[in-house]
């Protein structure tokens, strides 16, 4: 995914031509929806929430460097003082150090890792609270892959299934950050805002639990064929398919969960 920073309006809104450079680049409904400002909801509490939504989805990686509070503010389009409030609460979680000097800023402590983070939700969770997640993701992505079925233009679903074409090519975490940002893409086809930013939020508290169950190149060549599945039947305007597959991935998932959850208390 582009950096937190990347300014609005970056995508070019037409399909690019198929074997161009840009084929690979993701729709423009979700650029609309991903760099949408904050405005009147700035808090500090929100932009907080995003940061972190970013480091616990690993697009803010362990030892990275923040963008500026100025950039920071300006992409999210809120008050300087409130993304340092927000850095602030971040240090305060041990989140976030701050360094001085000439090549100083807001980094990301060497420990948040997002994977250290699911694996003590999951040890913290009950069996119960765990198929809870699952219908609660399910539910929301399975509203927007639907929707999108009967809204999105063929062309539009064929775009984001080719970059699924790549996924062999990458390293795991390449490919783990593909899957999230197709799954994303998938549901912007719906053009609904709302859905769209809700899944986004879902995504980044979802993703490093399917990093947990995706341990291989074939557990992420298994979820990147279910969301092929369901890009075909998005652009087969068929509502049923996409969302059965959905909650076929899902179910798989958790399932995976469960497993790892049970091993780690007989260890």
């Amino acid at each position: 995914m582009e950096s937190i920073s990347t300014p609005p309006g970056a995508a070019d809104s037409h399909a690019p031509p198929h074997g161009s450079a840009a084929a690979h680049q993701r729709p423009h409904r979700l650029h609309g929806v991903l760099f949408q400002p904050i405005g009147d909801e700035g808090r500090a509490a929100l932009v907080e929430r995003r940061l972190v939504d970013a480091i616990t989805r690993g697009h803010l990686r362990a030892g990275e460097r923040l963008p500026s509070e100025a950039e920071l503010a300006r992409s999210l389009g809120v008050a300087p003082v409130t993304v340092r409030e927000a850095l602030l609460a971040m240090r305060g979680r041990g989140l976030v150090v701050t360094r001085r000097g000439r090549n100083g800023g807001s980094f990301v402590a060497a420990h948040a890792d997002p994977l250290s983070f699911a694996r003590e939700a999951i040890r913290l969770s009950s069996r119960v609270s765990l198929r809870d997640l699952g219908a609660h993701y399910a539910a929301i992505t399975g509203a927007g892959v639907r929707l999108a079925a009967r809204r999105a233009d063929p062309s539009e679903a064929r775009q984001v299934r080719r970059r699924l074409e790549r996924l062999d090519d990458l390293d795991g975490e390449s490919q783990r950050r593909l899957l999230d940002d197709v799954q994303i893409e998938i549901v912007a086809l719906s053009q609904s805002a709302r859905l769209t930013r809700e899944q986004m939020k879902l995504q980044a508290e979802f993703s490093p639990y399917l990093r947990l169950a995706a341990h291989t190149s074939d557990d992420h060549r298994r979820q990147g064929q279910h969301l092929t599945a369901v890009c075909e039947a998005v652009e087969d305007a068929d509502a049923d398919a996409a969302g059965t597959r959905t909650e076929t991935m899902v179910a798989e998932v958790i399932d995976a969960l469960i497993q790892t959850q049970a091993a780690a208390k007989t260890d």
